[in-house]
């Protein structure tokens, strides 16, 4: 990716994140390299690697589901960062097998490819999500819908806010908890 100007990326692993800075280091170029990483993630027990992953894995722009059945697979939800986690434990607390979620590690260059060939692999998906937990006019939302048009999106995030915080703590839970939802039922698109 020579001919690109910059990367940007929001990892959701240790192990690569490190292979992120690792492929930083060691490139024969010198290219500002932007990393959204929250530091809510250091202290989540859910956000682990392997020893394995850590000393032979590799930086991994797109990260598929690998825990359903591609064939059950209904709605596939892209998303960015710790929101992975979120949507996760919601679909575990609801059961739904139906559901996966992509995460995408690196936003710029945006991998089309490797997107094309995931939802390939998706024969019965019919609803795609793009979630955020940051507004509809902040995040990538707008980035995707420029950069990403082989799908239509479905948007599961909050409305649109002249600024990312809340202002109280209850009502960004809330508004938090309403952005998960919205990934699981239609009927809650805004």
């Amino acid at each position: 990716c020579a001919r690109h100007n910059m990367y940007v990326a929001d990892c959701t692993t240790p192990a690569n994140f490190f292979h992120l800075m690792r492929r930083q280091m060691k490139t024969t170029f010198r290219k500002p390299l932007v990393v959204f990483s929250p530091k809510s993630l250091l202290r989540d027990p859910r956000c682990v690697s392997t020893v394995e992953e850590l000393a032979k894995g590799s930086f991994q722009e797109t990260i598929d589901d690998t825990t359903v059945n591609k064939k059950d697979v209904k709605t596939l939800v892209f998303c960015t960062g710790k929101f992975y986690y979120d949507i996760v434990a919601e679909r575990e607390n609801n059961g739904r097998k139906d559901v996966a979620v992509v995460r995408i590690e690196q936003l710029f260059p945006l991998p089309t490819e490797q997107l094309k060939a995931i939802i390939a692999q998706y024969p019965n998906a019919d609803d795609y999500v793009w979630a955020q937990e940051e507004p509809k006019n902040m995040g990538a939302y707008s980035y995707m819908l420029m950069n990403f048009d082989l799908v239509k999106w479905r948007l599961a995030s909050l409305k649109a806010y002249s600024a990312p915080a809340a202002g109280s703590y209850t009502r960004a839970k809330r508004r938090h908890a309403d952005a998960i939802k919205m990934v699981f039922d239609k009927n809650l698109y805004r």
